[in-house]
């Protein structure tokens, strides 16, 4: 199983160092083939939380960043504390289903996605409820993703802010997760802050990988491979869980 782990976090990382996304997304959707979302979820603590807090901290201006978008980070502080959706192993909806979805939506969203509309005169209204869904859906599904990133790439923010405000947005929910694993272990499951350490590694060797395979390829076509597969493997999930194959 630690082969297994330590070969999910090197795959993920090298995604996310060859296309900027996809840790998270990729670790939950492969470690849930074998363990919990629950379980799975646990891991991912210290590697997203290293390679968030690189990613936010990369440019500088993070107390600028804050100031602007701190209702969006108070909406997710408040949907991860009260979500509207089943909870990670809690409830008789199993996580799995809905974390299937949100894989297969995002892959959507990737290969379909072109210029986002600029929703930069809603920010002030949007930016809370946008915040509460992606909080909502962080102790959910342990991934971060719907509504929060389309929402930040339609505010037509420069790329490096961008950046920013993802790894910003992402630190945050990742803290909340934490907090929330921690508070509401299932049985004698609770955050295993060894094993995630050890993944920490894969995962970066894996970006650094990706790094250097960004130059080598289209990443392009590796974008439109990587959300396809995303699509698929979400809708296998979702369908999965509901009996239909």
């Amino acid at each position: 199983m630690i082969g297994f782990i330590i070969g999910v976090f090197a795959l993920a990382g090298m995604i996310k160092g060859t296309i900027g996304l996809g840790l998270p997304a990729v670790s939950m959707g492969l470690l849930t083939i074998f363990i919990t979302p629950f379980q799975a979820a646990t891991l991912l603590i210290v590697p997203s939380m290293v390679t968030n807090i690189w990613q936010l901290f990369a440019e500088g201006h993070v107390l600028k960043l804050v100031r602007r978008f701190w209702p969006l980070l108070l909406g997710i502080i408040v949907g991860s504390v009260w979500s509207i959706f089943p909870t990670l192993g809690h409830g008789e909806f199993k996580s799995e289903a809905l974390l299937g979805a949100m894989l297969a939506l995002y892959g959507l969203y990737g290969l379909f996605a072109q210029n986002m509309p600029n929703l930069g005169a809603y920010e002030k209204w949007l930016s809370p409820t946008v915040g509460y869904l992606g909080g909502a859906l962080t102790v959910a599904t342990g991934v971060v993703v719907i509504p929060v990133v389309p929402f930040l790439q339609s505010l037509h923010l420069k790329r490096d802010e961008l950046v920013q405000s993802l790894g910003l947005a992402f630190t945050v929910s990742t803290l909340c997760l934490a907090v929330f694993l921690q508070q509401n272990p299932i049985g004698n499951i609770s955050v295993d802050y060894k094993m995630s350490l050890i993944a920490l590694f894969p995962a970066l060797l894996g970006m650094w990988l990706g790094t250097k395979i960004r130059y080598r390829i289209s990443e392009q076509k590796f974008r439109k491979v990587f959300f396809f597969g995303l699509v698929v493997f979400g809708s296998y999930m979702l369908i999965h869980q509901f009996g239909i194959i």
